[in-house]
């Protein structure tokens, strides 16, 4: 089995801000600062540290080098990423707010250069049993879906960020979505998550669905039934990756043959240290830390009135 990531690689400039700035007002930052970013290399760290080898295939420009510098750092396979001298590296303004709540304007650069012949180079080497994680932060989605789908592939989406080509795309060849609320209501029209997970799956028979539900927790609907977790009690200072880190270590967990429950776990634990942290790669945690962590929860929650385990039901 082979991990392949073809997703976006980003140059976040990062503003701490007082507030979300309002329409027509003008607002100076309490700090700023550059980091790498894009939910493809958020989700290939996520993926690497917590214990899988990943490949990640996307495009950079000369300006996005230092981007491959910390996914190799972080354990990612680089060998597949396209490099251009002529174009822009994709990059995000991220605003923070004292909260921990962000705002991200997204310019797509090089992410949005990828060609059908590219993919084709890339997914020579994938077949069968292996495993395509895909955002909608790079160009060509859909000739990736259907390409890595006839190959055999394993096709994870993360419809993010939504708009209205991916609402027109074919994704009968996804096996399984991980989106949070916003998205499912988007592609469902419902906003319960029982409701969003039965759509999903009956719009596209035989996928599987994880859906995020921030404060709330998660829940997954893998076609044997609907599992529910709530989310592990922490303080935000950036939600920034949290998602892509839940996606990386979830799936890390379904990878290594572990069932839903533990990755909704792993998963659950591993957001909660991200929020807690500033950065989007750079608060991604690793599979030791995020052990760790649980072991000291399941330690307290030995003690009456902690989190509510996992809950399953036939649907």
């Amino acid at each position: 089995m082979q991990i392949l990531n073809f997703g976006s690689l980003n140059i976040d400039r990062s503003y701490i801000v007082p507030h979300l700035v309002q329409e027509g007002e003008t607002l100076s930052s309490v700090d700023m600062e550059v980091t790498s970013g894009g939910k493809g290399l958020n989700q290939s760290i996520a993926l690497a540290r917590a214990g899988l080898p990943v490949f990640h295939a996307g495009k950079v420009g000369a300006d996005g080098r230092f981007l491959l510098d910390q996914l190799r750092e972080s354990g990612v396979d680089v060998s597949l990423v396209t490099r251009s001298e002529e174009l822009v590296t994709g990059h995000a303004v991220v605003q923070v707010d004292l909260a921990g709540r962000n705002s991200i304007l997204l310019y797509g650069g090089a992410n949005q250069a990828i060609t059908c012949e590219e993919i084709d180079r890339v997914l020579e080497r994938f077949g069968p049993g292996d495993w395509l994680f895909l955002q909608n932060e790079v160009s060509c989605l859909d000739y990736l879906i259907r390409a890595a789908a006839c190959r055999g592939m394993t096709v994870v989406l993360n419809p993010s960020p939504l708009d209205d080509a991916l609402l027109r795309a074919e994704l009968g060849g996804v096996s399984w979505f991980i989106l949070n609320e916003i998205e499912g209501e988007g592609l469902t029209g419902e906003r319960e998550p029982e409701r969003i997970c039965a759509a999903l799956r009956a719009r596209w028979p035989g996928s599987k669905v994880v859906l995020t539900l921030g404060e709330r927790g998660a829940v997954c609907d893998d076609g044997e039934g609907f599992l529910r977790r709530e989310s592990f009690p922490t303080r935000t200072v950036d939600s920034t990756a949290a998602g892509d880190t839940f996606t990386g270590y979830f799936f890390a967990a379904l990878c290594r043959g572990e069932d839903p429950e533990s990755a909704l776990e792993q998963a659950g634990m591993a957001a909660s240290l991200a929020v807690g942290r500033r950065g989007a790669a750079a608060s991604i945690p690793t599979r030791a830390e995020v052990q760790q962590a649980l072991a000291a929860w399941r330690q307290a929650s030995a003690e009456p009135g902690l989190i509510q385990a996992a809950d399953r039901h036939s649907v």
